[in-house]
């Protein structure tokens, strides 16, 4: 089992720049792909970016990518999404999530943090 903890959100002005945070509990860590995904106000949790346990796959969905930097530190056992040229747009709760493969699909994702808030003003 994996415990996920989310934290760098706040208020950025846009244009700024954020990096989010996901320390994960266990021994297990790098077997594990994980993945970054967000959830505005009234809308579905949509995927963000993600990255395989042995660091050499990510993938990043169409509205960050160029933006936005996933990566992961093993040894600490921690995820981060480095968020650039932030918009309104991407004002949204953020959640890391694990999965036995890299995948753009939430429901392939077993354990999940609580999520970080973001918030992007105009």
């Amino acid at each position: 089992q994996v415990q996920l903890a989310e934290s760098g959100g706040g208020l950025v002005q846009a244009g700024g720049s954020l990096r989010l945070s996901c320390a994960a509990s266990g021994r297990t860590f790098s077997t594990y792909a994980m993945g970054w995904f967000r959830q505005a106000p009234g809308k579905e949790r949509e995927f963000v970016a993600a990255i395989s346990g042995g660091y050499s796959n990510t993938v990043y969905a169409a509205s960050v990518k160029g933006r936005s930097t996933i990566s992961r530190d093993n040894a600490k056992n921690t995820v981060y999404l480095q968020m650039s040229s932030l918009k309104p747009e991407d004002t949204a709760v953020y959640y890391c999530a694990a999965a036995y493969g890299i995948s753009m699909s939430g429901r392939d994702y077993a354990y999940w943090g609580q999520g970080t808030q973001v918030t992007v003003s105009s």
